[in-house]
């Protein structure tokens, strides 16, 4: 392994170094495990270090982090640490534990151990390797439960009979590498799967756990294929009875990553939208405001998150009817999609087929997005005016006018405020 380690790029091969001068210095056993080794033996870029130590990680996390000037998060009840260094790198410490699931679906009971227990506490085979990196044996391949062969076959495959009922959230992932890599869940591995599903273990989980594994699916690069493998084998219905990934939802799914594919071409220069967020839209597309509201409760979504899911729901079907006029002015379109946020105003023009829909939604985001008056309070306050709702008034009725084109000069905004005033 050795030889894949000098392959990776100069900046993790100086990480991995000091980890192991860190091993050497400290005389701490270090191994690189995980993800990371995966994805190093499958060729694939991975700039997140998995390092386990038997010893105490966080000490050998705090001399890391001293050597690299990389910033330090510490959680000593779990006896793990994280390390960014830079801006493209991060480093997860920990002790080597092995864990006890006292009852099903629960967090399990975790205790310092060595490595052999802390790699056999693992999801999948191919997820149980680690990388010597200490002094006696640097680069060694540490693969217990060959999960070389397993990656070789393409095989998605656990270490034990009861890793679905212990934590079912490893169905959610389970689907994920198979779909991720174009590997096969085994056969043994996949009567397991199908057993806990039946068993509606994901709903036995505390919600968090399972908003975070469906949130990481829906970061993929492209989730169709993982949330159809979803309802396949699990369905959806663990976020509330009854809601399934159909046919209609592969249609809007299609329809909104065109939309977002749109935006980042045509507006680069704006925000990003979070796409994970637009793609739980599509999820959830055929629930009412109240099950929304009771989906976006249970699983502790936060606030931002919330409220654009909440703002899109209430918007989407009622905007979508009133932009298919002729008639608005762009006054009115600016009132109605001022307020909402892009992943709302984009799902609105995916869920659409009307070209006067896209037509109002583009020139909103084109020309009409973020549009102010020349003046502000400041310049009504010259005018006489003291401070107050009318204000308010008097600026939304210039905006309004600037937007539909009556006023384009700051001369003719504090003409028109002016008159405004007056007539006040």
């Amino acid at each position: 392994m050795k030889q894949s380690i000098h392959k990776l790029p100069q900046e993790l091969q100086n990480l991995i170094m000091t980890a192991h001068h860190v091993s050497v210095n400290k005389k701490i056993p270090a191994y690189l495990v995980g993800g990371f080794v995966r994805d190093m033996l499958l060729g694939v870029k991975n700039f997140d270090l998995d390092i386990v130590v038997e010893g105490n990680g966080i000490a050998f996390a705090e001399e890391f982090a001293r050597k690299t000037s990389g910033g330090l998060t510490t959680h000593k009840r779990f006896g793990t640490a994280s390390v960014i260094v830079g801006h493209s790198f991060k480093v997860d410490i920990a002790t080597a534990r092995e864990e006890s699931y006292p009852f099903p679906a629960t967090l399990p009971v975790v205790t310092p151990s060595f490595l052999r227990y802390d790699l056999k506490r693992r999801d999948f085979t191919i997820n149980a390797m680690a990388i010597d990196i200490g002094a006696l044996h640097f680069g060694a391949c540490i693969d217990l439960y060959h999960g070389k062969e397993d990656l070789a076959a393409q095989v998605i495959r656990i270490l034990h009979d009861n890793s679905f009922i212990d934590d079912p959230t490893r169905m959610v992932r389970a689907i994920r590498f198979e779909q991720r890599f174009g590997f096969h869940i085994e056969p043994h591995t996949l009567r397991l799967l199908k057993k806990a599903a039946r068993l509606r273990m994901l709903e036995k989980v505390q919600p968090q756990r399972t908003r975070d594994e469906l949130i990481v699916i829906l970061k993929e690069k492209n989730p169709m294929h993982q949330l159809q493998r979803l309802e396949q084998l699990v369905g959806v219905s663990f976020l509330i009875r009854g809601l399934r990934f159909t046919q209609k939802s592969r249609k809007l799914l299609a329809a909104v990553e065109k939309q977002m594919s749109w935006f980042a071409s045509m507006h680069a220069h704006r925000r990003q939208i979070d796409q994970w967020l637009m793609r739980f839209m599509v999820l959830i597309d055929a629930l009412d405001l109240k099950d929304t509201r009771r989906v976006l409760e249970k699983f502790a979504f936060y606030r931002g998150e919330d409220k654009r899911v909440l703002d899109s729901k209430k918007a989407a079907a009622r905007y979508e009817k009133i932009l298919t006029s002729s008639a608005l002015s762009a006054s009115q379109v600016y009132s109605l999609l001022e307020p909402l946020s892009y992943e709302g105003i984009l799902f609105i023009k995916a869920r659409s087929r009307h070209a006067r829909v896209h037509a109002h939604i583009e020139e909103f985001l084109q020309r009409l997005n973020g549009m102010r008056t020349h003046i502000s309070g400041n310049d009504l306050r010259l005018l006489g005016v003291e401070p107050g709702p009318l204000y308010q008034q008097v600026l939304k009725k210039v905006l309004a006018a600037r937007l539909d084109g009556f006023v384009v000069t700051r001369h003719e905004e504090l003409e028109l405020a002016r008159k405004l005033i007056v007539r006040k």
